[in-house]
């Protein structure tokens, strides 16, 4: 096992050398953000632009939470846990950021570390020093402040529950910023997505914001990269209450299915358990502290917590455009893996969240125009022993402990993470969604047969 320390920088100033790390037998890598010129690189000052144009100017609090984000994006996607961690998952990682208030910060260290060891499983330690004096104002104030024509800040990632939001919110005559974050190929969905809803509610171009912040593989010297990403919505709410910081007293919306986020395993082993916790309830109630916290006024709300995708689709605002167009967005949960067959990025069909949404289309329309890789469930008995058909297997098993052991979704929800934040009938319909969402994909499954080959 190896530590590693990320050293966030804002110029030649702000840098750390290795006697000043905690643990100096560390590794260290240094992300610097400041060019030459004093602005901010990495997709960040491209985002405080965009934002500007908009007439939203953040504030420096909310330019800190995001340079927290691209340390935790850089240590997340950049360190290999399979080389890295002592057990093959947990990294133990060191983040350094500059931030413009180090008191204010370092009231919410502890907070934010738990946060991010819920949300990635790693070890986290955050260390907080002031900004240098070149970086202390990131933010450009214009000299004429024009109130900015925004209501809340939604999610919009170029998937279907972030499409059906989006619709919901322009039909209920709500004045949204939409916040897009891309590295990779979801930047097509994304554009796609918003072309087809600018078409009936305007061009979204003016209300939406598409932030590319990443970094390249080998910044980490000697590291191979880390596929699992189970950190990402981190760096994506982090972007979205940047924007809420210039707003004001907004809703920051999460539009995701209660299924897959309450992130629940479907089996003992979690071989059906989806990848990320990235909407659980817990995590965006401690969101919600921290933006309380630092004084950023955004309520954070995910609208469709107690709904299925599948119900989402059917009570859409609009029932012709999800229709005519929800095949046009991604689900899948590696996109890209479709290229290791030869064939063009596209959905697997056998993933968790491709299994959801199949069956969110066929319970909402009754057909999926969607193309899998795997099109036929039903073609021919699929191998148990394949590691392609785990999730399908998974999903079989947890229907039948639904069917044949009473009220057992009430004990199951709790064990992702606690829902403490939560009422006791809220609760209720934690546990009534897990097991309407199970259902749903019970029904596409219905004569599907795994077996061992």
């Amino acid at each position: 096992m190896k530590h590693h320390s990320i050293v966030v920088a804002l110029g030649a100033s702000g840098r750390l050398d290795k006697n000043e790390l905690h643990d100096k037998s560390s590794q260290l890598t240094e992300l610097q953000l400041l060019d030459s010129d004093g602005q901010l690189n990495g997709g960040l000052g491209m985002t405080l632009s965009e934002l500007g144009a908009r007439h939203v100017v953040p504030s420096e609090i909310g330019v800190d939470l995001v340079l927290i984000a691209a340390g935790v994006t850089a240590a997340d996607t950049r360190i290999s846990r399979s080389s890295e961690a002592q057990d093959s998952w947990t990294r133990e990682l060191d983040l350094y950021v500059p931030v413009s208030d180090p008191v204010l910060w370092s009231k919410q260290k502890l907070h934010v570390e738990r946060m991010l060891r819920f949300l990635s499983g790693d070890r986290w330690r955050l260390y907080f020093r002031d900004r240098p004096a070149a970086a202390k104002i990131l933010v450009t104030t214009p000299p004429e402040l024009i109130k900015p024509d925004f209501d809340c800040v939604s999610l919009f990632s170029g998937g279907m529950d972030s499409f059906v939001g989006a619709i919901d919110l322009l039909a209920a005559r709500r004045k949204p910023l939409f916040m897009s974050h891309y590295w990779d190929i979801s930047t097509s969905s994304q554009n796609i997505c918003a072309t087809r809803i600018g078409a009936v509610y305007g061009d979204l171009g003016p209300r939406h914001v598409r932030a590319r912040l990443g970094f390249a593989n080998g910044i980490v010297d000697g590291v191979d990269q880390e596929t699992t990403t189970r950190a990402r919505s981190f760096l994506f709410i982090a972007l979205a209450a940047l924007a809420a910081s210039g707003l004001g007293d907004v809703g920051l919306i999460v539009p995701e299915n209660g299924l897959i986020a309450l992130n629940v395993p479907l089996d003992p082993l979690r071989l059906g358990a989806w990848s990320t916790r990235t909407t659980h309830p817990f995590y965006l109630a401690r969101w919600q502290e921290l933006l309380n916290g630092l004084g950023i006024k955004a309520t954070v709300t995910n609208p469709y917590r107690f709904k299925t995708k599948g119900q989402m689709l059917k009570e859409c605002a609009n029932e012709k455009l999800v229709k005519d167009f929800a095949h046009e967005t991604i689900s899948c949960s590696s996109i890209a893996k479709a290229r290791w067959r030869g064939l063009a990025p596209g959905h697997c069909g056998h993933c968790t969240p491709c299994l959801i949404r199949r069956a969110a289309m066929l319970d909402a329309f009754g057909a999926d125009q969607t193309g899998y890789t795997l099109a036929d469930l039903r073609a021919k008995p699929l191998d148990a022993r394949a590691r392609q058909n785990e999730h399908i297997r998974s999903f079989q098993l947890m229907g039948a402990r639904l069917r044949n052991e009473g009220d057992i979704e009430r004990l199951l929800v709790h064990k992702p993470g606690p829902l403490s934040d939560y009422s006791g009938a809220e609760q209720t319909d934690y546990a009534a969604v897990f097991r309407r969402g199970i259902e749903e994909v019970g029904r596409l499954l219905t004569g599907v047969v795994v077996r061992p080959g």
